[in-house]
Protein backbone atom coordinates (compact mmCIF):
# COMPACT_ATOMS: atom_id res chain seq x y z
CA UNK A 1 0.00 0.00 0.00
CA UNK A 2 1.14 3.61 -0.63
CA UNK A 3 1.43 5.52 2.35
CA UNK A 4 2.81 8.40 0.98
CA UNK A 5 1.07 11.68 2.32
CA UNK A 6 -0.78 13.70 -0.67
CA UNK A 7 0.55 16.65 -2.34
CA UNK A 8 -0.24 20.11 -1.02
CA UNK A 9 -2.00 21.54 -3.72
CA UNK A 10 -4.18 23.39 -1.64
CA UNK A 11 -4.22 26.28 1.26
CA UNK A 12 -7.17 25.40 3.88
CA UNK A 13 -6.06 28.69 4.88
CA UNK A 14 -6.25 30.57 1.93
CA UNK A 15 -9.60 28.44 0.78
CA UNK A 16 -11.16 29.68 4.46
CA UNK A 17 -10.36 33.08 3.65
CA UNK A 18 -11.85 32.88 0.66
CA UNK A 19 -15.28 31.90 2.16
CA UNK A 20 -14.93 34.53 5.24
CA UNK A 21 -15.13 37.21 2.10
CA UNK A 22 -17.62 35.69 -0.03
CA UNK A 23 -20.07 36.04 3.55
CA UNK A 24 -19.26 39.47 3.73
CA UNK A 25 -19.73 39.90 -0.03
CA UNK A 26 -22.90 38.29 -0.08
CA UNK A 27 -24.77 40.98 2.11
CA UNK A 28 -24.32 43.13 -0.93
CA UNK A 29 -27.98 43.04 -3.05
CA UNK A 30 -26.34 42.30 -6.66
CA UNK A 31 -23.41 39.22 -5.08
CA UNK A 32 -23.41 36.51 -7.63
CA UNK A 33 -24.40 33.42 -6.51
CA UNK A 34 -25.32 31.59 -9.66
CA UNK A 35 -23.17 28.52 -9.28
CA UNK A 36 -23.97 27.58 -5.83
CA UNK A 37 -27.75 28.21 -6.78
CA UNK A 38 -27.74 25.82 -9.58
CA UNK A 39 -26.00 22.97 -8.24
CA UNK A 40 -28.60 23.55 -5.47
CA UNK A 41 -31.74 23.13 -8.15
CA UNK A 42 -29.78 20.20 -9.76
CA UNK A 43 -29.76 18.47 -6.41
CA UNK A 44 -33.28 19.25 -5.46
CA UNK A 45 -34.59 17.88 -9.48
CA UNK A 46 -31.99 14.48 -9.06
CA UNK A 47 -33.85 13.74 -5.44
CA UNK A 48 -37.52 14.36 -6.56
CA UNK A 49 -36.13 12.53 -9.99
CA UNK A 50 -35.10 9.25 -7.75
CA UNK A 51 -38.24 9.73 -5.27
CA UNK A 52 -35.28 9.87 -2.62
CA UNK A 53 -36.48 11.05 0.44
CA UNK A 54 -33.43 11.25 3.32
CA UNK A 55 -34.35 11.40 6.99
CA UNK A 56 -31.23 12.83 7.90
CA UNK A 57 -29.00 14.96 5.97
CA UNK A 58 -25.67 16.01 6.12
CA UNK A 59 -25.21 19.16 3.81
CA UNK A 60 -21.34 20.86 3.16
CA UNK A 61 -20.93 23.76 1.00
CA UNK A 62 -24.30 25.53 0.53
CA UNK A 63 -23.44 29.09 2.81
CA UNK A 64 -26.86 30.36 1.26
CA UNK A 65 -28.61 27.68 3.13
CA UNK A 66 -31.29 27.16 0.63
CA UNK A 67 -31.43 23.18 0.37
CA UNK A 68 -31.17 22.70 4.30
CA UNK A 69 -34.18 24.74 4.19
CA UNK A 70 -35.58 23.19 0.64
CA UNK A 71 -35.19 19.46 3.07
CA UNK A 72 -36.31 20.61 6.00
CA UNK A 73 -39.61 21.51 4.06
CA UNK A 74 -39.43 17.82 2.64
CA UNK A 75 -39.12 17.04 6.96
CA UNK A 76 -35.78 15.76 6.59
CA UNK A 77 -33.61 16.31 9.76
CA UNK A 78 -30.70 18.06 8.10
CA UNK A 79 -27.13 19.54 9.81
CA UNK A 80 -25.51 21.93 8.09
CA UNK A 81 -21.09 21.89 8.17
CA UNK A 82 -19.19 24.85 8.18
CA UNK A 83 -16.74 25.14 5.27
CA UNK A 84 -14.32 27.42 7.24
CA UNK A 85 -14.03 24.98 9.95
CA UNK A 86 -14.92 21.56 8.28
CA UNK A 87 -11.67 19.30 7.60
CA UNK A 88 -12.86 16.89 5.11
CA UNK A 89 -9.21 15.24 5.03
CA UNK A 90 -10.82 13.89 8.18
CA UNK A 91 -13.25 11.29 9.38
CA UNK A 92 -16.63 13.06 9.62
CA UNK A 93 -18.46 13.75 12.88
CA UNK A 94 -21.82 12.91 12.89
CA UNK A 95 -24.05 10.08 11.15
CA UNK A 96 -24.56 7.70 9.77
CA UNK A 97 -26.38 9.91 7.28
CA UNK A 98 -28.91 8.83 5.03
CA UNK A 99 -27.69 11.78 2.44
CA UNK A 100 -24.38 13.44 1.93
CA UNK A 101 -24.57 16.64 -0.40
CA UNK A 102 -21.49 18.34 -0.94
CA UNK A 103 -21.55 21.82 -2.94
CA UNK A 104 -18.31 23.47 -5.07
CA UNK A 105 -15.70 21.94 -1.70
CA UNK A 106 -14.42 18.66 -2.88
CA UNK A 107 -12.34 20.48 -5.57
CA UNK A 108 -10.37 21.93 -3.19
CA UNK A 109 -9.17 19.21 -1.11
CA UNK A 110 -5.59 17.75 -1.23
CA UNK A 111 -6.45 14.09 -0.63
CA UNK A 112 -9.76 13.70 -2.74
CA UNK A 113 -9.62 10.24 -2.30
CA UNK A 114 -9.47 10.03 1.26
CA UNK A 115 -12.39 13.20 0.86
CA UNK A 116 -14.32 10.23 -0.43
CA UNK A 117 -14.07 7.74 1.73
CA UNK A 118 -14.37 9.41 5.12
CA UNK A 119 -17.75 10.76 3.22
CA UNK A 120 -18.77 7.36 2.64
CA UNK A 121 -17.83 6.32 5.97
CA UNK A 122 -20.30 8.58 7.65
CA UNK A 123 -22.86 7.17 5.26
CA UNK A 124 -25.61 4.87 6.78
CA UNK A 125 -26.15 1.66 4.92
CA UNK A 126 -28.06 2.50 1.54
CA UNK A 127 -26.99 6.09 2.10
CA UNK A 128 -25.83 8.54 -0.88
CA UNK A 129 -23.69 10.99 -1.37
CA UNK A 130 -24.17 14.09 -4.41
CA UNK A 131 -21.30 15.65 -4.73
CA UNK A 132 -20.98 18.67 -7.30
CA UNK A 133 -18.02 20.64 -8.02
CA UNK A 134 -16.38 23.15 -10.63
CA UNK A 135 -14.61 20.82 -13.64
CA UNK A 136 -12.07 20.37 -15.99
CA UNK A 137 -12.94 22.79 -19.15
CA UNK A 138 -14.18 25.88 -17.32
CA UNK A 139 -13.14 28.64 -17.09
CA UNK A 140 -11.12 28.62 -20.79
CA UNK A 141 -11.06 32.57 -21.34
CA UNK A 142 -9.79 33.22 -17.38
CA UNK A 143 -7.08 30.19 -18.23
CA UNK A 144 -5.64 31.83 -21.69
CA UNK A 145 -6.03 35.40 -20.05
CA UNK A 146 -4.07 34.74 -16.89
CA UNK A 147 -1.31 33.18 -19.43
CA UNK A 148 -1.10 36.28 -21.56
CA UNK A 149 -1.01 37.94 -18.38
CA UNK A 150 2.80 36.96 -18.04
CA UNK A 151 3.61 35.08 -21.38
CA UNK A 152 7.51 34.61 -20.35
CA UNK A 153 6.80 33.72 -17.07
CA UNK A 154 3.41 32.27 -16.61
CA UNK A 155 2.82 31.69 -12.57
CA UNK A 156 0.36 29.23 -11.70
CA UNK A 157 -2.52 31.15 -10.40
CA UNK A 158 -5.78 28.49 -11.22
CA UNK A 159 -6.62 25.17 -9.53
CA UNK A 160 -5.89 21.84 -11.60
CA UNK A 161 -9.35 20.75 -12.19
CA UNK A 162 -11.06 16.76 -11.84
CA UNK A 163 -12.40 15.33 -15.33
CA UNK A 164 -15.32 12.88 -15.86
CA UNK A 165 -12.91 9.87 -16.19
CA UNK A 166 -10.45 10.79 -12.95
CA UNK A 167 -13.53 11.26 -10.90
CA UNK A 168 -15.46 8.28 -11.76
CA UNK A 169 -11.92 6.57 -11.02
CA UNK A 170 -12.19 7.84 -7.44
CA UNK A 171 -16.03 7.20 -7.37
CA UNK A 172 -14.86 3.16 -7.58
CA UNK A 173 -11.20 3.62 -5.40
CA UNK A 174 -13.47 5.13 -2.59
CA UNK A 175 -16.08 1.86 -2.88
CA UNK A 176 -19.40 3.53 -3.93
CA UNK A 177 -21.91 1.39 -5.70
CA UNK A 178 -23.98 2.49 -8.30
CA UNK A 179 -21.30 4.96 -8.79
CA UNK A 180 -22.23 7.81 -11.76
CA UNK A 181 -20.49 11.19 -12.49
CA UNK A 182 -21.84 12.98 -15.13
CA UNK A 183 -21.69 16.96 -16.37
CA UNK A 184 -22.99 19.85 -17.03
CA UNK A 185 -22.27 23.41 -18.52
CA UNK A 186 -23.22 26.78 -17.15
CA UNK A 187 -22.36 29.66 -19.22
CA UNK A 188 -22.61 33.14 -18.05
CA UNK A 189 -22.05 35.96 -20.22
CA UNK A 190 -19.57 38.84 -18.89
CA UNK A 191 -18.56 42.75 -20.31
CA UNK A 192 -14.87 42.10 -18.43
CA UNK A 193 -12.06 40.24 -17.13
CA UNK A 194 -12.88 42.27 -13.54
CA UNK A 195 -16.51 41.26 -13.57
CA UNK A 196 -15.27 37.63 -13.54
CA UNK A 197 -13.39 38.02 -11.05
CA UNK A 198 -15.70 39.73 -8.67
CA UNK A 199 -18.29 37.02 -9.33
CA UNK A 200 -15.56 34.18 -8.43
CA UNK A 201 -15.16 36.18 -5.12
CA UNK A 202 -18.75 37.07 -4.85
CA UNK A 203 -18.89 32.76 -4.47
CA UNK A 204 -15.92 32.36 -2.95
CA UNK A 205 -14.16 30.43 -6.10
CA UNK A 206 -10.99 31.89 -6.33
CA UNK A 207 -7.35 30.58 -5.84
CA UNK A 208 -6.40 28.79 -2.70
CA UNK A 209 -3.26 27.22 -4.23
CA UNK A 210 -0.84 26.57 -1.37
CA UNK A 211 1.81 28.45 -3.25
CA UNK A 212 0.06 31.73 -3.78
CA UNK A 213 1.34 33.69 -6.87
CA UNK A 214 2.45 37.64 -6.48
CA UNK A 215 -0.09 39.57 -7.64
CA UNK A 216 -0.05 40.51 -11.19
CA UNK A 217 1.59 43.78 -12.10
CA UNK A 218 -0.40 46.81 -13.73
CA UNK A 219 1.02 45.71 -17.28
CA UNK A 220 0.23 42.34 -16.60
CA UNK A 221 -3.44 43.01 -15.49
CA UNK A 222 -3.79 45.24 -18.83
CA UNK A 223 -2.66 42.11 -20.92
CA UNK A 224 -4.97 39.71 -19.17
CA UNK A 225 -8.17 42.45 -19.52
CA UNK A 226 -7.25 42.86 -23.14
CA UNK A 227 -6.59 39.00 -23.75
CA UNK A 228 -10.00 38.46 -22.44
CA UNK A 229 -11.77 40.57 -24.08
CA UNK A 230 -10.61 39.16 -27.90
CA UNK A 231 -13.56 36.51 -27.35
CA UNK A 232 -16.36 38.88 -27.23
CA UNK A 233 -19.49 38.12 -29.25
CA UNK A 234 -20.98 40.60 -31.70
CA UNK A 235 -23.50 41.63 -27.52
CA UNK A 236 -19.86 42.89 -26.35
CA UNK A 237 -20.15 39.70 -23.91
CA UNK A 238 -17.52 36.85 -22.92
CA UNK A 239 -19.31 33.70 -22.57
CA UNK A 240 -17.19 31.96 -19.98
CA UNK A 241 -18.35 28.11 -19.22
CA UNK A 242 -18.38 26.66 -15.84
CA UNK A 243 -18.28 22.67 -16.24
CA UNK A 244 -20.25 21.25 -13.53
CA UNK A 245 -19.49 17.75 -12.41
CA UNK A 246 -21.49 16.07 -10.43
CA UNK A 247 -20.55 12.87 -8.90
CA UNK A 248 -23.32 10.43 -7.43
CA UNK A 249 -23.27 7.32 -5.30
CA UNK A 250 -24.50 4.48 -2.59
CA UNK A 251 -22.91 2.53 0.12
CA UNK A 252 -24.66 -0.28 0.05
Amino acid sequence: MDNRAPPRIFSRQRRKAGFRRALVRQSQRDAARYVVDDMVEDVLDRLEFMRFEPARVLVIGDWTGTLALSLRGRRSQVEEANVRTLDEERPLDGGPYDLIVSLASLGRVNDLPGALLHLRSALAEGGMLIASLIGAGSLANLRRAMIAAEPDRPAARMHPLVDNAAASALMQRALFKRQVVDSRSLEVAFRSLDRLVSDLRDQGLTSSLANAAPPLGKAALENARAAFLTARNDQDRVLENFEILTLTGWKD
